[in-house]
């Protein structure tokens, strides 16, 4: 029984090409927890660009890109089969982090019958304009979706000062605001949902390429954190991933 596993396994090999042995073989570095740690090890309102700059990027890995305010570590692997980027934009007027984005994309090859899947994620956390925070809504529901509104806007905003350097920066970009779009799409179809975004579970959206996706938003005094999931992540309870 062994030994027919073992010949399958092969001839799935063979048919499939020799790049999906790249995904069977143990993964080299950088690990997902090396690729985010410099996003985590980044705090709003207290790092400065000198910090940020000390630990965002993984030279080995990464390419940095930067402008007035904005610093990105962007990295590739599996032949291209595996991207990231890491943001951090800064406070113009004291230039510590005022807002920081995390984005991993993994694509897995189709092998024989079995579909290819992505797994997607984004994280990301700003200091909120007061005027967002500050305004009259008619309800709770339009506040939160004002919110993660500006989060769009501002995300937008901060790709656009580094997306010239990379092009991978610009493909992560785009698949960011297609994911957010999504989600804001879903809410003004059903602006109840909105006060569902701060449940562990977040809400599940469809997504025009990846089927789905779920995204979760809390919003603690001023600073918002978004974590979004799409494609095989899903599943996950990316509220309780926090």
């Amino acid at each position: 029984m062994r030994v027919t596993k073992l010949l399958i396994l092969v001839c799935c090999l063979g048919l499939s090409g020799c790049s999906v042995v790249d995904f069977l073989t143990p993964e080299p570095a950088p690990y997902n927890e090396e690729v985010s740690a410099g996003y985590y090890q980044t705090n709003l309102k207290t790092s400065t660009a000198s910090d940020v700059l000390g630990i965002i990027q993984l030279p080995e890995y990464e390419t940095l890109s930067q402008s007035k305010s904005v610093v990105a570590s962007v990295g590739q692997k599996k032949k291209g089969y595996k991207m990231w980027l890491k943001i951090v934009a800064f406070d113009e007027n004291n230039t510590t982090a005022k807002r920081k984005y995390l984005f991993i994309e993994d694509e897995k090859p189709k092998i024989l019958f079995v579909e290819p899947w992505t797994y997607v994620s984004f994280d990301c956390q700003m200091v909120l304009e007061p005027e967002v925070l500050n305004k009259p809504y008619a309800d709770e529901n339009a506040k939160q979706i004002a919110i993660l509104k500006q989060i769009l806007e501002s995300t937008r905003k901060d790709m656009d000062q580094v997306r010239q350097d990379n092009k991978k920066i610009a493909v992560s970009g785009m698949m960011i605001n297609q994911g957010l779009e999504s989600a804001l799409v879903e809410l003004d179809h059903s602006p109840g949902l909105a006060k569902e975004l701060n449940n562990p579970d977040g809400i599940e959206f469809s997504h025009i390429s990846l089927d789905k996706g779920k995204i979760h938003m809390a919003v603690e005094g001023d600073v918002a954190t978004v974590k979004m999931r799409l494609g095989s992540q899903v599943k996950k309870l990316v509220g309780r991933e926090m």
